[in-house]
């Protein structure tokens, strides 16, 4: 976790390259039978770091089947099986946001409901707040409610 995090700074210091790359190697190292937890994390990562959005939402979708394989776990890890439970809305909002950038608005709205079903996982703190703001953003964009300026899909009208 801790190099997951050493490249998720690089990540949010502007060097997607150096951060895919680093992100890359870790995940050649704990491969597709590693700790769900690990491989969780370093792919939602991984698709921030994807210049391609057909590449971000693959990544968003091994994040979203890594928690699922937590979620339906052996009760015996339960405490990873509460932290993911945090992580579900963030995870939605990815796939959503992904979904728009394709230009497949019922599936970006699908994923929208499942975000916002799962804030109730949230904290009432920044990160938590932050995603709930992020939801509603998205939603908003959807809606096509942008000051007037169309939607995200143009040829659909606002």
């Amino acid at each position: 976790m801790t190099r997951i995090g050493q490249a998720v700074i690089l990540l949010h210091a502007g060097d997607r390259e150096e951060a895919r790359n680093r992100l890359g190697e870790i995940w050649s190292e704990i491969g597709e039978g590693g700790d769900l937890l690990h491989r969780c994390t370093l792919a939602h990562y991984m698709a921030d770091a994807q210049d391609d959005p057909a590449d971000e939402l693959a990544w968003d979708l091994l994040a979203l089947s890594a928690a699922e394989g937590i979620a339906d776990g052996p009760p015996a890890r339960r405490e990873p099986r509460q932290a993911v439970r945090v992580f579900y809305p963030s995870l939605h909002l990815s796939l959503a946001a992904d979904y728009v950038k394709l230009r497949r608005p019922e599936a970006a709205r699908a994923h929208l409901a499942r975000a916002r079903a799962a804030t109730s996982a949230l904290a009432d703190d920044g990160y938590g707040n932050g995603v709930r703001a992020a939801i509603a953003r998205l939603e908003r964009r959807l809606d096509g409610d942008r000051g007037g300026r169309a939607g995200p899909f143009p040829e659909q009208g606002p």
